[in-house]
């Protein structure tokens, strides 16, 4: 998580592929085609709990247009590759915050489970303050990082993924989380996004502007 900047775009996308090294593979051969909608970073998380299902991030530099990046021929290949029969929900937004619970330093970058949430919140200000005053209670809760993001199109919908320690400490998350938490954990899987994607960290691949 830690290779996006912030005031970067992001895209994300949580779906099911036949074979997730396959697609990997074949997506790894189209960087020239991630070049020119200006991605800088890709990053796989593949499910824990559910074969086949993933989360995949892309960063990219803040482009002029959002919508010509959603129909550009690297997004309409990322889904041809994964062989699936619909286009699931993207998410595309800004970065708001990235925080970091993790006082163990840079050697634990990677953590053991990613829980991803794409929810609809009140005010993504609060949010925050909620998250700040909670930290504490997060920490203890296994929770080592928590990365916001606002959608572009809309204003209170919001990716949170969150770097818990433990699939243990996961699964409690999920069951009781937080009362800072509950809002974005319960709503959930409400609208056109899935449910609560819990897995782990699987592939990074960094594009270089000069594979265009």
């Amino acid at each position: 998580m830690s290779e996006y900047e912030l005031h970067s775009l992001i895209l994300a996308a949580d779906y099911r592929v036949d074979d997730v090294e396959t697609m990997w593979s074949q997506l790894k051969q189209r960087k020239s085609h991630l070049a020119e909608i200006s991605a800088h970073h890709v990053v796989l998380y593949t499910s824990i709990w559910e074969p086949g299902r993933v989360l995949i991030t892309i960063g990219i530099r803040q482009p002029n247009s959002v919508r010509e990046v959603l129909r550009s021929a690297a997004i309409s290949e990322l889904f041809d590759i994964s062989g699936v029969d619909y286009f699931p929900a993207i998410f595309a937004g800004e970065v708001v915050e990235k925080i970091d619970l993790d006082e163990r330093g840079p050697d634990n970058a990677i953590a053991s489970v990613i829980v991803g949430v794409v929810a609809t919140v009140q005010d993504v200000s609060t949010l925050m303050v909620k998250v700040h005053d909670a930290a504490d209670r997060f920490r203890s809760a296994g929770v080592r990082k928590v990365w916001v993001y606002r959608a572009f199109d809309d204003g209170q919908e919001v990716l949170i993924l969150q770097e818990i320690e433990s699939e243990a400490q996961a699964r409690a998350w999920i069951r009781h989380p937080d009362a800072a938490a509950a809002d974005w954990m319960h709503s959930a899987g409400m609208g056109v996004y899935p449910s609560v994607f819990v897995g782990k960290y699987t592939h990074l691949m960094a594009v270089d502007e000069g594979a265009r």
